[in-house]
């Protein structure tokens, strides 16, 4: 995973942020403000860091992500568009194939996610699968071999902390009803 696609929830210490970049976490801040990042996005934010302060792609993101946190622009665990993921997983014994059956067909899949009905946004048949179930979920699977296959349903997009504990605790059985569907 890019360093761009990581939930980065703990900052470098400053000795480290200083060795990799020159300078340390206020003195980033401190130009970071002169330059008005408060009212810039994160992306360009980072970009900056990269193209004129020679900042390597990691740290920029560290950098920018720990500004944004400091600033109240963004909470730990937030998204660069302002949601929040969750996810459950489970690795099942069963054939990929049955598993994509479990999430295109709305007869199947409404007997293990109440509110099945997907649109397929890509699908590889026996490799993977990634779906958005009513705009709001992410169902995907992934086989890791040995003829077991990682399942999962996601939301991206939540509100706050509240929501995602909500959701993952609403969750939280969807994959093991999924293997116990497969296996009859």
């Amino acid at each position: 995973m890019s360093a761009a696609g990581r939930r980065i929830t703990e900052k470098p210490p400053d000795d480290a942020l200083r060795a990799a970049t020159g300078c340390d976490r206020a003195g980033w801040s401190a130009l970071l403000d002169a330059r008005g990042a408060t009212g810039r996005g994160h992306a360009e934010t980072a970009r900056h860091l990269v193209e004129e302060h020679g900042v390597s792609g990691w740290y920029a993101q560290s950098v920018t992500l720990g500004y944004r946190q400091e600033r109240g622009l963004r909470q730990v665990g937030q998204s660069s568009t302002g949601g929040r993921p969750a996810s459950v997983s489970k690795t099942a014994s069963a054939p990929p194939e049955r598993i994509t059956e479990a999430y295109t067909d709305r007869a199947v899949g409404g007997r293990w996610l109440p509110e099945a009905g997907s649109a397929v946004r890509t699908h590889r048949p026996g490799r993977s699968l990634s779906a958005d179930w009513e705009g709001r979920h992410e169902p995907g699977l992934r086989p890791p071999g040995g003829g077991r296959v990682r399942v999962g349903v996601g939301h991206a997009g939540l509100p706050d902390a509240g929501a995602v504990a909500v959701y993952k605790g609403f969750r939280r059985d969807r994959p093991t009803a999924l293997e116990g569907l497969l296996e009859h």
